[in-house]
């Protein structure tokens, strides 16, 4: 149960704070709702067999999870109109990871 809480913790909390923290009144309903957006790529989930498996690591085992997604997850980071989207997806990557790891820990 910890495991699920912290990685949607992550999945829906991280975006807030960042969003709340970083960001101007003005900008900060689009900004949130942006890395929120990240969670879109989950969508690669529907290729997978059992769509859901709890036991079952993301990271490199989807499409839009594997390292070359990634790579360019972090490319989007170095430019200026798409960086927001940058954000929301490594956010989405570090999710996941920490619950690889945990799962590779046995944390539960």
């Amino acid at each position: 149960m910890s495991r699920f809480l912290i990685h949607y913790g992550i999945h829906l909390l991280v975006p807030i704070l960042i969003g709340f923290l970083f960001f101007s009144k003005e900008k900060r309903l689009i900004v949130v709702l942006i890395f929120m957006s990240g969670i879109l790529i989950d969508l690669d989930h529907l290729l997978a067999n059992p769509i859901f498996d709890s036991q079952r690591c993301s990271i490199d085992f989807h499409p839009l999870h594997s390292y070359w997604a990634i790579a360019i997850y972090t490319i989007l980071l170095l430019f200026k109109k798409t960086r927001l989207l940058g954000i929301a997806l490594i956010i989405h990557i570090v999710a996941d990871l920490t619950d690889c790891w945990l799962l590779a820990s046995h944390f539960e």
